[in-house]
């Protein structure tokens, strides 16, 4: 049995501002939770404080049952010496945790000194390691390891995690997770890095678990197919609030919208009202200077009035985050790109391709299929064979190694989005400095026109933070707003929809569809990918091939 009771929970940042402000909810046993909302807006703080991690400013956390907790960025937990035993480890109960902390310890110990007594110490420290269950979890492990990456446990014990791919390290993570004796699991982008084979496999384990789970996610699809409740963090007048909705997700917009409907219509009865009682307040007012008899009336009004204002207006409606994205692109020749006999080594074989002004394609496929490679070589292809740099950055990049011809048409300026790319040349900088100052093909932008273009993508507030303390949703927006202010008309976006909360990832789509040029961009969303004209498909035989309708492999 796991349930979580979350009630009037507030969280101050280190500035003492409001992150979180008397949060309440409840997730009972064996339900399938999701947390989404804004970006930065408290959903991974929210689960902190209920792993215990972080400690709320007020009001409580209860939970019952073993809970497990998977962060969102792995990687940024280990280093190139963190085996995969470490990390299996790390996961376990902490009784188990001590135990194998005491073997290993002991282990160093018996290489310098391999006395009697440590030995009989040593010995003491299996036994404890097996009661706390050590040798059933090493059996779990393996299967574990042959599920997740097809090897056995002892074959990689101790290679480095961090050599694994991002799928590869969550799929191993959720496959321990899953079989795990925890009853609560808090999960924070459990999705990110798996590909389409991987994402389906997440929604039939998350269906099909007992255990009480809670996770944050942007992927609708599985939204919809995996959550029944859903704890929507918004903004409230002080800081943010979480507002709960038991349904399905496919019904949740028109569900949100109907509510802030409801505040709309309390707050104009309300404004009705008080202008109704002061009415009543000004004319006894004026009939008591006339009409002394008036005076009990007059004073009966004002008490009235007195009394409704004490009780103050209705809540609110909730602010929405305004995001507005312009991606304005421009004219190119007829035939915007052609490959002809195209292969990338390695990883595919011979294939052509041609693209018009305008065209909407998808690129799908298993990962490590030679996508990103593609819209890489597409970026350099621009650029020119003798020196191949980043267009935004300016940063020279590792050339894509190929076969065949690729051709861009004329006037065809590429823009490229990588979600996990990293950015050195933003790192140390803040978001106005940035913009203000210019990088590659994009002009320096005034401060004003900043500030406007930072409001418009929802990061006005941020224009004095540094790039790397943003969250990873507002990296992404951030790096949007970029493309735009570049003027691409061949836009090549590598997975845009992750990391962006519900309401940024429809006003990109918007923005795309408005958008006034070409569009390629390699996803998993399968949500997003339902508007596209074309699709690309990368199959895991290194064989290319268009296709009407997305193919899933």
């Amino acid at each position: 049995m796991g349930h979580i009771d979350v009630s009037g929970a507030s969280y101050f940042l280190a500035d003492g501002r409001i992150l979180l402000d008397n949060v309440s909810f409840r997730v009972g046993d064996g339900a399938k939770a999701a947390i989404i909302g804004l970006n930065g807006g408290g959903k991974t703080t929210l689960l902190n404080l209920i792993a215990g991690i972080l400690t709320p400013e007020s009001g409580t956390i209860s939970r019952s049952g073993e809970l497990r907790f998977m962060r969102q960025k792995l990687g940024a937990d280990v280093d190139d010496a963190t085996s995969v035993e470490d990390v299996l480890a790390s996961l376990c109960s902490h009784r188990l945790q001590e135990a194998i902390a005491k073997v290993r310890a002991l282990e160093l110990r018996l290489m310098d000194d391999d006395s009697e007594a440590v030995q009989l110490e040593y010995a003491q420290a299996l036994v404890d390691f097996g009661d706390a269950g050590g040798y059933d979890e090493l059996i779990r492990w393996d299967v574990c390891c042959a599920n997740a990456l097809g090897t056995e446990f002892e074959k990689i014990r101790y290679r480095s995690f961090a050599t694994f791919s991002g799928g590869e390290q969550k799929r191993l993570i959720l496959e321990y997770l899953f079989q795990s004796d925890a009853e609560v699991l808090l999960l924070d982008e459990p999705d990110n890095y798996l590909d389409i084979a991987g994402k389906v496999w997440l929604e039939e384990k998350m269906v099909s678990s007992a255990k009480t789970i809670l996770f944050v996610s942007h992927d609708r699809e599985l939204l919809n197919k995996v959550a029944s409740r859903f704890l929507t963090v918004e903004a409230g007048s002080v800081g943010n609030t979480v507002w709960t909705y038991v349904g399905r997700f496919s019904d949740y917009d028109d569900v949100r919208d109907a509510r802030f409907e409801r505040f709309d219509e309390l707050q104009r009865r309300w404004n009705e009202d008080r202008q109704r009682l002061i009415a009543q307040v000004t004319f006894y007012k004026q009939r008591a200077t006339h009409n002394p008899g008036m005076a009990t009336r007059y004073q009966a009004a004002l008490t009235r009035l007195a009394r409704f204002e004490k009780e103050g207006p209705p809540q609110e409606r909730p602010r929405r985050q305004n995001v507005v994205m312009r991606l304005r692109g421009g004219r190119t020749g007829k035939k915007v790109l052609i490959c002809e006999d195209l292969s990338i080594h390695g990883l595919t074989r011979p294939f052509d391709l041609e693209v018009h002004f305008g065209e909407r394609i998808a690129v799908v496929g298993a990962n490590g299929t030679g996508k990103s490679h593609f819209l890489n070589l597409l970026a350099q292809s621009w650029e020119g064979e003798q020196d191949v740099r980043d267009a935004s950055t300016g940063l020279t990049k590792d050339r894509i190694d190929y076969q065949g011809t690729v051709r861009l048409g004329a006037r065809v300026q590429p823009g490229l989005f990588i979600q996990n790319r990293v950015h050195p040349e933003f790192v140390g900088k803040k978001l106005i400095e940035i913009l203000h100052r210019g990088a590659g093909s994009r002009p320096g932008t005034g401060r004003e026109k900043a500030m406007a273009a930072l409001g418009r993508y929802g990061l006005a507030a941020r224009a004095d933070e540094y790039f790397e303390n943003l969250s990873g949703g507002e990296q992404a927006r951030f790096q949007i707003l970029d493309l735009e202010l570049g003027g691409a008309n061949l836009l090549l976006l590598d997975e845009p929809t992750d990391n962006l909360d519900l309401h940024s990832a429809e006003v990109l789509e918007s923005a795309l569809n408005a958008f006034e040029g070409t569009l390629l961009s390699v996803t998993h969303d399968r949500w997003f990918a339902k508007s596209f004209d074309r699709f690309l498909v990368f199959s895991n035989r290194g064989i290319v091939f268009e296709a009407s309708e997305p193919i899933w492999e």
